[in-house]
């Protein structure tokens, strides 16, 4: 993958990034906000951004920081309501170990986000252990 800026602030290249829309951030700006001109999406942050973010994290040496960026970045690809959805059954005995199961198959094979399925599926074991899981 290439990576949109090779230093932080990623800002100082506004030319080479865009917003989860796909506008530039070149043309997100108080003109634009003040004449309607923007959606929600131009204010949402792209997956690619976040990449780029926890390439720059990386290479700095904040190895933990860039894995939180890349699960970030994955659940970009994720509608909102379905993220709440999906934060609601990880609290403590919100789901089942199946109904986690699945979700984590759901994450890993309709929105590619291996490493938050993977997390998923850690809390999954984890919440059984310590007995969180929703009574079946």
């Amino acid at each position: 993958m290439q990576q949109i800026a090779h230093s932080y602030p990623l800002a100082d290249h506004p030319e080479k990034i865009s917003a989860a829309s796909g506008r530039p951030l070149a043309d997100i700006d108080l003109t634009a906000a003040i004449s309607g001109e923007l959606s929600p999406g131009d204010l949402q942050i792209s997956g690619e951004t976040l990449r780029s973010q926890a390439g720059v994290a990386r290479r700095s040496g904040y190895d933990q920081l860039a894995e939180n960026l890349e699960r970030a970045a994955e659940l970009t690809a994720v509608p909102n309501e379905e993220l709440l959805a999906m934060y609601g059954m990880l609290r403590p005995e919100r789901a089942t170990f199946a109904e986690l199961s699945e979700l984590a198959q759901r994450l890993e094979e309709e929105f590619h986000a291996p490493v938050n399925a993977a997390f998923v599926r850690e809390a999954a074991a984890v919440y059984r252990e310590r007995k969180l899981l929703r009574r079946e």
